[in-house]
């Protein structure tokens, strides 16, 4: 009785909201835990790049989430598709963390951000950030219906699209400075064929 009281409340633990809600608090966890042992710019740029690993992971998880589910049917592919818009908005979490170590970074080493960054690829991170906020507030049951099921699915198609683009730009102007940047081209295009995989199944031959 309760072993299994224990697996009915871990399994809680990984579902929906209460998944969301130890995600985030993980992820700002994360982020305190290296700014603790590296209190200064360098700390905030390690904030910003290991936000923009488990962002990367938690993008590809929902944007893979209902391809995978209908090409590997099994317990983790169910679990993935059911949890997809918790998983979408645990990205969201971790990037508005990876925005807010940014503009810190900014703050702090004015001469390092603008060295870093330029005209084009703040226009373009805004963007994303635009999605992001977008197909986060419409999320919910409310929103959804509010939009409309043409609308609301054209915002979400356009803004993963561009969200997955973005990282293609961003791992891919990386790898001149060291070609382990290309295996996270590979696995976007990977994810890709994955997604595509049931429309390509369904064209006529």
């Amino acid at each position: 009785m309760k072993t299994s009281l224990h697996q009915t409340q871990t399994i809680a633990w990984q579902q929906g909201w209460r998944l969301l809600a130890s995600i985030s608090l993980g992820l700002l966890l994360l982020a305190c835990a290296v700014m603790l042992l590296q209190p200064d710019v360098e700390g905030v740029r390690r904030v910003i790049r290991v936000t923009a690993r488990t962002s990367f992971a938690f993008f590809l998880l929902a944007f893979t989430a209902s391809s995978i589910a209908r090409r590997w049917p099994n317990k983790w592919t169910r679990w993935q598709m059911s949890n997809r818009r918790y998983l979408g908005l645990s990205f969201a979490v971790s990037h508005t963390i990876h925005l807010v170590a940014i503009l810190a970074f900014a703050q702090l080493d004015p001469l390092g951000f603008h060295a870093a960054s330029n005209f084009g690829s703040i226009i373009s991170g805004g963007l994303a950030y635009v999605f992001i906020a977008a197909m986060a507030a419409t999320s919910f049951d409310a929103a959804q219906r509010w939009l409309g099921s043409r609308l609301w699915s054209r915002l979400h198609w356009l803004g993963s699209y561009y969200i997955w683009l973005s990282f293609m730009v961003t791992f891919g102007k990386r790898i001149p400075m060291s070609p382990t940047y290309a295996l996270p081209i590979v696995i976007l295009l990977l994810a890709l064929s994955i997604r595509l995989w049931p429309k390509i199944r369904r064209a006529p031959h």
